[in-house]
């Protein structure tokens, strides 16, 4: 990055959990990086955004870059994957790319091993959700998640690999071909259940394939909602908070005000991969806006 960084820093990796019905879900870091706070924000003044996410001299914000494991019996669920490390130098200074504590050192800390995971769930393929996927070994590329299924959009897929499209800068065509070649990789497409009690909901809007994920989806836990870059970070949650990133705003702007508004009628509980102090909580309705709710079972390890 260019110059000093005037703001707010993410703290310390806190390893917070949260008990769902059958589900233990607990949050992974991969570190954090940096991208330029309107974009971050769309149409929305600096005005109002910056008294939420101070950005920094060059104008960027930080973001956090947090996976979730989700257990239940012999099951290790891995949401979402990371950014990686297999950047140069250049890559790290642009994007302000920073790991205190890797994906794979936040899963030890859990007490999982990388051959312990057993399912991978991706909720669409730009480089800074699928990047810690894929290893350097030997020279080649390998998975580092050899025994995990992975789960990825079809549409998303096609466009990691395709190198012929405008937005062909959020992704990289190894991170996900490193993955099929292994026979490790399983797409879906529109609004699916992958496995007993987890789900995937085409939205699009951000990207062309990006999904939300959920567990549970019936009338006796409450439903946990990965919200992915959806709602990015716990100050987006009002519907027109759509990010400049967005391929289609109109639709992430209708698709945002439905999934909103269902979690906040149902309960949901979110899970936020980017915002750089909450892990979770429940949107909930305030007049004609909404706000956020802590999770009264959090609970933070050491």
């Amino acid at each position: 990055m260019s110059g000093p960084v005037a703001s707010r820093t993410p703290g310390p990796w806190r390893r917070r959990r949260i008990q769902v019905g059958e589900w233990t879900v607990t949050e992974l870091w991969d570190g954090t990086f940096r991208l330029d706070g309107g974009a971050m924000w769309g149409v929305v003044p600096k005005v109002l955004w910056q008294r939420m996410t101070p950005a920094g001299v060059d104008n960027t914000i930080p973001l956090a870059l947090r996976s979730f494991l989700a257990e239940r019996g012999d099951q290790r669920v891995l949401i979402e994957g990371g950014i990686g490390d297999r950047w140069t130098d250049k890559e790290c200074r642009i994007y302000g790319i920073e790991a205190s504590v890797d994906l794979e050192g936040a899963l030890s800390a859990c007490g999982v091993a990388a051959d312990d995971v057993t399912h991978v769930v991706l909720s669409h393929c730009h480089w800074d959700h699928v990047g810690a996927l894929a290893r350097a070994a030997d020279g080649r590329l390998i998975p580092r998640f050899p025994r995990a299924r992975h789960f990825a959009p079809r549409i998303e897929v096609e466009m990691a690999k395709k190198s012929d499209h405008a937005r062909r800068g959020s992704y990289r065509p190894d991170d996900m071909r490193t993955i099929e070649d292994a026979g490790l990789l399983e797409t879906y497409e529109e609004d699916a259940e992958l496995f007993e009690g987890v789900h995937v909901h085409h939205v699009g809007g951000h990207s062309d394939g990006v999904s939300l994920v959920t567990l549970g989806l019936d009338a006796v836990e409450p439903t946990v909602v990965f919200w992915t870059d959806v709602v990015p970070t716990t100050h987006h949650i009002q519907p027109p908070y759509v990010m400049a990133f967005d391929i289609d705003v109109v639709r992430s702007f209708e698709e945002r005000s439905k999934w909103i508004a269902r979690a906040a009628d149902e309960g949901w509980i979110g899970l936020f991969y980017h915002d750089v102090d909450e892990a979770f909580g429940r949107i909930v309705r305030d007049g004609k806006r909404y706000r956020l709710e802590p999770i009264e079972n959090e609970e933070i390890l050491a």
